[in-house]
C-alpha cells in the first residue's frame, strides 16, 4: 500500500509511520515541520519513508507533491492544533484546517485514495457539564473554539467528497491523546506538558480548580484506530461513514492525571493554580462503542499503564 501521511513528522503521525512501515507500506510523510520535528523521522527515513516539506494550505504545492507519489490511502493528521491561536486567528486556522483538508480531498479525488481524517472529540462537541457523558456521535456540536469548529467543518467536507466524488473517508474523533514524543514544551498535550515539568522539578501548571476532566486516551491505540479505519475502507469503501469517537469513555480530573503521572514518574506533584483559560471545557468524555462495533478497535492501555510508558520515554529522551 502507498501511504500519505500528514503532519508525519508529529506526535501521532510519526508513531503512525512507524506502524506502516512495520506493516510493510510505501511511506511518504508531508510535513511543514511547523510543529513536527525531522528527529521524529530518523529511523523512519532510515528504513524507506519520505519526507516532503509542505504545507498543506498551499493548494498547487501540494498537488505537485501528491501527485507524484500517487497514494492509495491518505491519513490526513497536518493541523493547526493550537486552541489559544485558533481563538487569536481564526482566519489562519481556518485555511490550514478547512482549506488543507479540502486540498487533499481534491487530490483523493484523482487518486481515488482513501481517506482517514484526525478530527477531535472535545472541541467539537463542546462542554459536557449538565450533559449527558460520554458524548455519543449523535450527540449536538457545539464547538466552543474556533478550532473545533474548523475540525467540524472539515468533517462536513470529508461527508461531501464521499457522496459526490465516492471518496471513501472516515473522520475519527480523538480524545486526548498522550504518550512518547509528545512535545513536553508545546501549547497542546497536558500530559506530556506535565511530564516535561516533572522532569524539571518544576511545579505543574493547572488552569482552574483541576477538577475538569479528559478523556484520556494512549497514542498507539490512536494508530490502532487509524489503521482499522483504513482497512475498513479498503473492505466497504463509501459504504461506511463516520465520524467515530476514539476514547476510552472514561473521566479522569486534571488533578488525578497529574497525581497518577507523579507517581509514574517517580516525582511529588507540586500544583500550582492559574486562571482558567478561555474555550477549555469542564467535562468531556467520549464514548468509543461504535467504533468497537464497526471497526473492531477498543482502548485497551489503562491509564496508569500508558502514563508510565510515556514518563519512560521522556526519560529515555
Amino acid at each position: 500500500m502507498r501511504a500519505l501521511v500528514t503532519g508525519g513528522a508529529g506526535f501521532i503521525g510519526s508513531n503512525l509511520v512507524d506502524a506502516l512501515l512495520a506493516a510493510g507500506a510505501e511511506v511518504l510523510v508531508v510535513d511543514d515541520l511547523s510543529t513536527g520535528r525531522r528527529s521524529n523521522l530518523e529511523e523512519a527515513l532510515a528504513r524507506g519513508a519520505g519526507l516532503a516539506e509542505a504545507d498543506i494550505a498551499d493548494g498547487a504545492g501540494l498537488a505537485e507533491t501528491v501527485d507524484g507519489f500517487g497514494p492509495e490511502a491518505i491519513f490526513h493528521l497536518a493541523a493547526q492544533a493550537d486552541v489559544r491561536k485558533a481563538i487569536a486567528d481564526p482566519v489562519f486556522d481556518a485555511n490550514v484546517n478547512v482549506l488543507g483538508t479540502i486540498n487533499l480531498l481534491e487530490a483523493a479525488v484523482r487518486h481515488r485514495a482513501r481517506v482517514v481524517f484526525a478530527s477531535t472529540g472535545g472541541a467539537i462537541y463542546g462542554e459536557g457539564e449538565g450533559r449527558e457523558l460520554p458524548f455519543r456521535e449523535d450527540a449536538l456540536s457545539l464547538p466552543e473554539t474556533a478550532y473545533g469548529a474548523s475540525k467540524l467543518s472539515a468533517e462536513a467536507y470529508v461527508g461531501l467528497y464521499r457522496r459526490l466524488y465516492d471518496v471513501p473517508g472516515l473522520a475519527l474523533r480523538f480524545a486526548n491523546v498522550y504518550g512518547p514524543r509528545q512535545d513536553p514544551h508545546g501549547e497542546a498535550g497536558v500530559v506530556a506538558i506535565f511530564s516535561g515539568l516533572l522532569q524539571e522539578g518544576r511545579p505543574l501548571r493547572v488552569f482552574g480548580d483541576g477538577e475538569q476532566t479528559r478523556d484520556y486516551v494512549y497514542v498507539g491505540e490512536v494508530v490502532a484506530a487509524l489503521l482499522a479505519a483504513e482497512a475498513v475502507l479498503a473492505e466497504r469503501g463509501t459504504a461506511i461513514e463516520g465520524p467515530y469517537n476514539i476514547g476510552t469513555g472514561v473521566e479522569t480530573s486534571v488533578i488525578d492525571m497529574a497525581r497518577k503521572l507523579a507517581n509514574a514518574a517517580g516525582a511529588e506533584a507540586e500544583i500550582e493554580h492559574h486562571p482558567a483559560r478561555t474555550g477549555e471545557v469542564q467535562r468531556v468524555a467520549i464514548d468509543p462503542e461504535a467504533a468497537r462495533r464497526d471497526l473492531g478497535w477498543e482502548a485497551r492501555v489503562e491509564l496508569t499503564d500508558g502514563l508510565a510508558s510515556t514518563a519512560a520515554a521522556l526519560a529515555r529522551s
